[in-house]
């Protein structure tokens, strides 16, 4: 039920994924609006080869709904349910398309956290100059602690080995300068926790750097990185339009963009989040997917792709493994809520 475009996209985009990959779904949500999604699919075609149920649940969570008081005033909204379907074994993972802070909320009360992590983080993949990169986190934990970046560089470090198969993943910190002095006193603070880090810490880098591929992994406080990733985002939408208007303008301008339009179609690929789909929510005793609200048929197929191959690939025990080993800092007396964007 999530997303800007509601039940629609989210059915197009888990049939196409599951088609495809012969897997099961669980759609959770109002099930009179579902069944009426599904029924713009050929249902003897659809039926015969994918196992599709539907989970009722009578409410959920609007964008623009407060997290913590929406899950307390509606215990049977949506995202809930489908956190406790994977819980009891129902399903494997979790995708959401809906509200970030709902989602993290729900799955971190379902699932719990890993031993030794003690807050979760968004790993999305961004693109590169070079190859892409994964930051974290992109919006669950919005308050940290430097203990915190370094749990997520760890995980950062476990999460690129298996989604970009890099054996030994580069990560920055993402501050206002390369000096270690540089930044506020939790940059500072994690520089120097990530010297000692068993992993392999290139030091800071700055805002300009982050799409330059210096670093495979780059690590920053959740609303850092969620405010890096929306202005991103708009960026490449701007310079596609300045671009356009502007190839437009002119009879010569028309034919070069007639000329290049491959290099303009693999630009958009190289920048799409939707080639993503969307970002797992490391740290937890589970895996959860978080779509973008704006996820198209497309993102979501994507989304529920990289949930697969995520089971396929023991996500959740090479993270664990990975934690276990790098023995992160533990903080003895974390506070009793998580704040979410």
């Amino acid at each position: 039920m999530g997303g800007d475009a509601g039940p629609s996209v989210i059915v197009d985009g888990a049939l196409v994924a599951a088609r495809h990959l012969q897997v099961g779904l669980l759609l959770v949500g109002d099930a009179p609006a579902i069944e009426a999604e599904l029924a713009r699919h050929p249902v003897a075609s659809l039926f015969r080869r994918i196992d599709v149920r539907i989970v009722h649940a009578p409410d959920h969570v609007a964008m623009s709904e407060n997290a913590s008081l929406a899950l307390r005033r509606k215990p049977r909204a949506s995202i809930k349910i489908a956190a406790e379907a994977v819980r009891d074994g129902a399903a494997d993972a979790l995708f959401s398309a809906g509200h970030t802070g709902a989602s993290v909320m729900a799955a971190h009360a379902a699932f719990g956290l890993l031993p030794g992590v003690d807050r979760p983080a968004l790993a999305t993949i961004v693109p590169t100059r070079r190859a892409p990169a994964v930051l974290l986190d992109a919006g669950a934990t919005v308050e940290c602690r430097p203990p915190h970046l370094v749990q997520f560089a760890v995980m950062g470090s476990a999460y690129a080995r298996v989604a970009l198969g890099l054996e030994r993943p580069r990560v920055g910190l993402l501050s206002i300068g390369e000096e270690a002095s540089k930044g506020n006193d939790l940059t500072r603070e994690a520089h120097r926790l990530l010297k000692d880090a068993p992993i392999t810490f290139i030091g800071n880098i700055e805002g300009r750097d982050v799409y330059a591929g210096e670093a495979d992994v780059i690590v920053c406080d959740g609303f850092t990185g969620n405010v890096t990733l929306k202005v991103s985002e708009g960026l490449v939408e701007t310079i596609e339009a300045l671009l356009h208007d502007e190839l437009a303008a002119t009879f010569g301008g028309r034919v070069g963009y007639v000329l290049s339009r491959q290099a303009f179609r693999r630009f958009r690929r190289r920048v799409d989040y939707s080639e993503y789909g969307g970002a797992p929510l490391v740290g937890l005793n589970g895996l959860c997917i978080v779509g973008h609200g704006r996820s198209s048929a497309k993102a979501v197929a994507n989304a529920v792709t990289m949930a697969v191959r995520a089971v396929h690939e023991d996500l959740l025990g090479r993270l664990s493994r990975g934690i276990a080993e790098a023995g992160a800092p533990h903080i003895a007396h974390p506070t009793s809520h998580l704040e979410h964007s």
